[in-house]
């Protein structure tokens, strides 16, 4: 029997991946209370229960009585019962947006503000991150990326490496992400902008990329840039308490030679143990086909 405690911040996405498990025909229950987990666990052995795959859900909902949980938790540990923890992380800075966004009020913010409440779960449950068998930061997921994410889980276990690397392509014009680990200037490449053909096309386009692609500095600038995020990457993560990196490739107006970049450098990096994702933040902006590149 497999045995998932979804866990984490308020807002970091606990339903939506209890609903993904559901779609796996797992037996989900969210929200169960900490004097009950030992007896759940227990009853989910039993022969007559029927289920050989089952996820909880616990969070700062459970009150004081959280203190109690890793005391539980080592029982069940000492009993030879198994299970595995997936912890949801996100930044505070996109919590709060979440929790406006929804007008809804943080369980430990109630009549207060809304970081003081997140800053106190973060310590009542750092325990748990600590335990944690999975860690995925949704700060920069959507709601399909946090399910693939979860399918990982459930198809890799313990394999399953915690590591989101984002790929995003930008446009210089509209500033350089705030949240990038890394960012490359890639506007000494061929321009489409200027080809009428290819103008009011993007980077997704065929066209489009063999004409930024069509030169040998482009050609040796992406063998190299591979190379080097092969190599940053790993040591990355051996160095640093992260779960996601963040390349920000960037040209003028971040529809065409950015794009195409990030999506080459997307599939170059696809060999990587992680999760890669190529995100164009810039592309579907107007004003690019309007004359103000």
């Amino acid at each position: 029997m497999r045995f998932i405690i979804v866990t984490g911040m308020s807002g970091a996405g606990k339903s939506t991946v209890l609903k993904a498990l559901e779609d796996m025909d797992y037996f989900c229950v969210d929200n169960l209370p900490v004097i009950l987990i030992e007896k759940f666990a227990e009853i989910s052995r039993d022969s007559n229960f029927k289920q050989d795959k089952v996820a909880i859900g616990i969070d700062i909902r459970s009150g004081e009585a959280l203190g109690e949980l890793s005391s539980a938790l080592d029982r069940l540990r000492d009993d030879k019962f198994t299970y595995e923890i997936l912890y949801l992380d996100a930044s505070d800075k996109v919590l709060v947006k979440r929790y406006k966004e929804t007008r809804r009020e943080h369980p430990l913010g109630r009549g207060g503000r809304i970081e003081n409440g997140i800053a106190e779960e973060r310590k009542r449950i750092e325990f748990l991150k600590q335990m944690a068998d999975y860690t995925i930061d949704t700060s920069n997921l959507l709601t399909r990326e946090l399910k693939a994410e979860v399918r990982r889980i459930v198809k890799k276990g313990k394999d399953y490496t915690n590591m989101i690397v984002t790929i995003m392509s930008f446009g210089y014009k509209f500033g350089i992400p705030q949240d990038a680990d890394f960012v490359f200037d890639v506007r000494f490449m061929p321009n489409p902008y200027y080809v009428s053909d290819l103008k009011s096309k993007t980077g997704n386009d065929q066209e489009v990329r063999d004409y930024v692609m069509n030169s040998d500095a482009s050609k040796e600038f992406m063998t190299r840039l591979a190379d080097m995020c092969k190599f940053l990457v790993p040591n990355f993560i051996d160095n640093e308490d992260r779960h996601q990196i963040i390349i920000a490739v960037g040209c003028t107006g971040g529809r065409h030679r950015s794009v195409t970049v990030a999506n080459e450098l997307g599939e170059m990096l696809n060999d990587l143990p992680y999760s890669t994702r190529v995100f164009h933040r810039d592309i579907a902006n107007d004003s690019y086909v309007k004359g103000e590149v």
